[in-house]
C-alpha cells in the first residue's frame, strides 16, 4: 500500500487563511488584512524597494519621505485586501456579489461579444479582479475564462484552480498549451481575463511603459489578430466593502502589416491604456515584482537614494499571468 502524500505546508496555509477569511466578520476582517499586509510590508525589504520604484514611476507626483512610506504601506495594505476578498467571494451569496460591485463600461463587453469571437480583457494586477469575473457570471451570465501562472508545489495551484471553478471560472494554467486553450475559449465566446501589465515567460515584446523600456506579453495582441476577439482594456479597483470595474474603449486591432509589427503596435497602445487605468489608483497596483530592466540593475538602486526581454508572437503566452505567485 502506498503511503498518502503529504499536503505541503503552503497549501495548508492558505486552506487555513480562506477559512478565516470567510468566517471572520467583512469589516474587521479587512481591517485586520490590511494591518498584516503592512507589516509584511515592512519585513520585506527588497519588494518594498520595488514599490517604491513602481510608485515613482506610476504616481503623476514626485514622491519622497513620510508620503513615499504611506504610499508604500497603502500597496500592501491592498494586496492583503485583495487576498481577503478573494478568499471570501465563495461563501458570499449571489446578492451580495452583485450588490458590491459597480461599473461603468459594461456595455463594451456586451457588444463585443454580439461578434461571438470572444472578448479578451487585457487588465493589470489591480484590485479583486476575481471579484469582477464573478459579478460576470452571475449578473450576466457571462462565461469567463483566465490564464494563470502555473504554481509550485502542484498543489497549490490545484487549490487556486478549485477556487476559481468555485466562481465560475475555467482556468488554464500558463504553458506550453495555454495559447491553443486560450483560443479555444474564445471560440466559446468567453471573457477570457488576461493579466497584461507583466511579462512572466514566452513571447513578450519591448513598449514603452510608464516612460521606461521594457517587455510585455505579446498575447493579447497575438490572440485578437489572430481570432477576432475585442481587445478591452480593464480595471477592477477597490473600495470599503467591495469594488469598481472600468472597461475602456477596444484597442484598435486591425493588420497593417506584418505579424510581429502588428503585435508591437497593438501592444504599445495597449500599455498607454494600461497606464491610464493604474494611474486612476496606483496604490492599488499589485506589482511587487521587478518589471522594469533598471528594477534589477544594482546601479539603478543607488540612483534612486535612500527613498527609494525582445521577443516575437507566438501563440504559447497568451498573457501576463494572475497573481499567485505574491
Amino acid at each position: 500500500m502506498r503511503p498518502m502524500k503529504k499536503t505541503p505546508r503552503i497549501v495548508i496555509a492558505f486552506r487555513f487563511a480562506a477559512w478565516l477569511a470567510r468566517v471572520v466578520p467583512a469589516r474587521p476582517g479587512a481591517m485586520v488584512a490590511r494591518t498584516m499586509g503592512r507589516i509584511v510590508g515592512y519585513m520585506d525589504g527588497d519588494r518594498r524597494r520595488i514599490v517604491e520604484k513602481t510608485l515613482r514611476r506610476s504616481r503623476s507626483s514626485d514622491l519622497g519621505g513620510a508620503e513615499m512610506r504611506r504610499s508604500v504601506d497603502a500597496v500592501f495594505a491592498s494586496y492583503a485586501d485583495y487576498y481577503f476578498h478573494s478568499f471570501r467571494l465563495p461563501a458570499m451569496t449571489p446578492d451580495q456579489v452583485i450588490a458590491g460591485f459597480t461599473e461603468e463600461g459594461y456595455e463594451l463587453i456586451a457588444e463585443a461579444r454580439e461578434a461571438g469571437n470572444g472578448v479578451i480583457m487585457a487588465m493589470p494586477h489591480l484590485g479583486s479582479w476575481e471579484w469582477a469575473a464573478h459579478w460576470l457570471t452571475l449578473r450576466h451570465e457571462v462565461p469567463v475564462g483566465c490564464v494563470v501562472e502555473t504554481l509550485e508545489p502542484p498543489e497549490l495551484f490545484d487549490w487556486y484552480r478549485g477556487l476559481r471553478d468555485s466562481l465560475g471560472m475555467k482556468v488554464v494554467g500558463l504553458g506550453p498549451g495555454a495559447g491553443t486553450e486560450t483560443m479555444a475559449m474564445l471560440r466559446e465566446n468567453r471573457a477570457v481575463c488576461l493579466p497584461s501589465d507583466r511579462h512572466v515567460g514566452g513571447a513578450g515584446v519591448e513598449v514603452e511603459f510608464f516612460g521606461e523600456r521594457t517587455m510585455l506579453p505579446a498575447g493579447p495582441a497575438t490572440l485578437a489578430l489572430r481570432t477576432g476577439a475585442v481587445l478591452l482594456p480593464i480595471a477592477v479597483y477597490d473600495h470599503p466593502g467591495g469594488c469598481h470595474g472600468v472597461v475602456r474603449p477596444a484597442v484598435p486591432t486591425v493588420r497593417e502589416g506584418r505579424l510581429r509589427d502588428d503585435v508591437t503596435r497593438i501592444t504599445q497602445l495597449l500599455a498607454t491604456e494600461l497606464e491610464v487605468l493604474i494611474s486612476r489608483a496606483p496604490e492599488q497596483w499589485h506589482l511587487l515584482q521587478p518589471n522594469w530592466p533598471s528594477d534589477r540593475d544594482p546601479q539603478a538602486d543607488r540612483s534612486d537614494g535612500p527613498g527609494s526581454d525582445a521577443g516575437g508572437a507566438s501563440e504559447n503566452a497568451p498573457g501576463g499571468s494572475a497573481r499567485d505567485d505574491g
